[in-house]
């Protein structure tokens, strides 16, 4: 009788860790699907015609871009930061002038029309991709797309800061710093999240 007591214990025992690690794996499945959920939200991929066009336009990572939108701007055209960088992309008057003296457009095209999509979309991936090849890296690059193309070529030129002329092994700055951390944990977010759509 006190045997069949104890084998009764061992087994509602059994039976509780049972319950309670196919409730946890429930919950854990529950948050999986809400947080799967919440980063598709905030990681949209938007404007897909306008990025998937310049993406192979100019031989870019369609997900880089996305990270630069995401970054910049959290996908509002009308973006206008406190320093003037409008759109999408967020792209200066200066780095506007130099992409379109670049791209040959006419007088016809205007900093205003940074405010429109698809334009704004094809000077921003222009810059990004040309960056991307000046430097070699996609981390250089966005340094670069943050505080200027002289100030990074400067900094891969310094042996302290890069040891290769490619990598930057430390980023002067922390503004630099965490923006090239949030391209880099954008781009690593839609790379995960679309995973099967990736070309």
């Amino acid at each position: 009788m006190r045997k069949s007591k104890g084998v009764r214990a061992v087994f509602i025992i059994i039976a509780a860790f049972v319950f309670f690690g196919a409730a946890l794996f429930a919950v854990m499945k529950g948050y999986e699907k809400v947080e799967h959920e919440f980063r598709l939200a905030t990681h949209p991929m938007k404007y897909s015609e306008y990025v998937e066009k310049y993406a192979e336009e100019y031989d870019i990572d369609k997900y880089v871009i996305y990270a630069f939108i995401k970054t910049e701007s959290g996908f509002d055209p009308k973006a206008e930061s406190d320093v003037g960088a409008r759109g999408l992309m967020q792209l200066m008057e200066t780095s506007f002038d130099w992409v379109k003296f670049r791209l040959g457009d006419s007088d016809d095209i205007t900093y205003d029309d940074m405010y429109d999509p698809e334009t704004n979309i094809r000077y921003g991936a222009y810059l990004v991709s040309y960056l991307i090849r000046h430097f070699g890296c996609m981390e250089t690059a966005a340094a670069a797309y943050f505080s200027g193309i002289g100030t990074v070529d400067g900094w891969v030129s310094d042996p302290k800061i890069s040891a290769d002329g490619v990598h930057l092994d430390t980023i002067p700055g922390k503004g630099a710093a965490h923006y090239v951390d949030k391209i880099n944990n954008a781009f690593n977010v839609y790379c995960e999240l679309y995973a099967n759509e990736r070309k």
